[in-house]
């Protein structure tokens, strides 16, 4: 790192601590707003005043996540209420963002973390649908060849047992390795894409942040040099055009992201959309080939078996084969 770059990092860090502290005053000050007018307006209600005193004493260094727990309890009080408490508090507290791009900005923010949030789960999971169809294919390989082992010359005469086991190697051989290919191409591959895009837009973000806190930095500079003048005459035209350029790149990240967060957004279902259509394809290819070599084991069963599973009576078959078992005296208390 370049000795500006380390003091740009400084600076960015030291404008973070003055913003914390200022921070920490505000809300010092709005817990005691709060509480001079407990008694007054009652206990039962503290809890929507406070939420309603947050609402509107939103100073420009308030902590974004405030501003998104207010949005996520959007608790709304009655007119009365609201005539009552602004009535008392006066019109100190009204100090709204005039422009409004704090709101929509928090809101597109808000809105990307959940998209990004389940476009990683979308991505994980996709991977382990994949994940989970080898491994189901792969016991029911064992669990084939286990039964082939257990019926030994009595599977071989009806044929059930190798029958089972040929339809699973067949499903496994060809239904799975014929749908991973698609499966990659049409839905694991374009979540992919779709999700790197994330990393470049956090930059951004990132970038957009740091340059708020440059030009926070430098709007404090320009205050410092109004309220206490330097001997030299320069440096408050100097830091008014340093300031004058920290905003206007600010602002310009800003208004990119405000533009362009909405966009990314609205895009991701005509994105995912085919995606997902593949995948139910997919999956409905899947379960009519197991269906179908499931079918044909389903013919070398016994007749009447199937037939009392069809009218409920295989129960009591099996509990009278158990009660053979029972009858056997090296089965002892079974």
């Amino acid at each position: 790192m370049s000795w500006a770059g380390f003091k740009k990092n400084v600076n960015r860090a030291t404008t973070q601590v003055m913003m914390k502290t200022a921070k920490r005053e505000a809300k010092m000050a709005l817990e005691l707003d709060i509480e001079s007018l407990r008694v007054e307006l009652g206990r039962d209600r503290v809890f929507s005043l406070e939420l309603y005193l947050l609402s509107l004493h939103r100073p420009e260094n308030f902590s974004e996540e405030i501003s998104l727990s207010l949005e996520k309890l959007n608790v709304k009080l009655h007119e009365e209420f609201y005539k009552e408490a602004d009535e008392m508090l006066g019109k100190e507290y009204l100090e709204f963002d005039e422009d409004g791009d704090e709101d929509e900005g928090s809101q597109n923010h808000r809105r990307y973390r959940t998209m990004e949030a389940a476009s990683m789960r979308l991505q994980k999971e996709a991977k382990g649908y994949l994940d989970s169809l080898r491994a189901m294919t792969a016991s029911q390989m064992r669990i084939a060849e286990t039964i082939d082992a257990f019926y030994g010359d009595a599977g071989a005469k009806d044929g059930v047992s190798r029958s089972y086991k040929q339809a699973v190697e067949d499903l496994d051989a060809e239904t799975i390795k014929a749908l991973d290919g698609p499966y990659r191409t049409t839905v694991l591959e374009p979540i992919s894409r779709f999700c790197a895009y994330f990393p470049d837009v956090n930059e951004c973000i990132k970038k957009r942040n740091h340059k708020l806190l440059d030009y926070d930095a430098m709007r404090a500079k320009v205050k410092k040099l109004v309220e206490k003048p330097d001997k030299d005459a320069t440096k408050l035209p100097r830091a008014e055009k340093e300031a004058e350029m920290a905003k206007a790149t600010y602002e310009q990240l800003n208004e990119q992201l405000l533009d362009e967060l909405p966009q990314l957004i609205d895009l991701r279902v005509p994105y995912l959309d085919p995606s997902f259509e593949a995948l139910v394809k997919i999956q409905l290819r899947f379960c009519a080939e197991a269906y179908s070599r499931m079918a044909q084991v389903q013919q070398y069963l016994d007749a009447d078996t199937r037939e009392q599973y069809a009218q409920g009576q295989l129960d009591g078959k099996v509990e009278q084969i158990l009660q053979e078992i029972r009858e056997l005296s090296i089965s002892g208390t079974v």
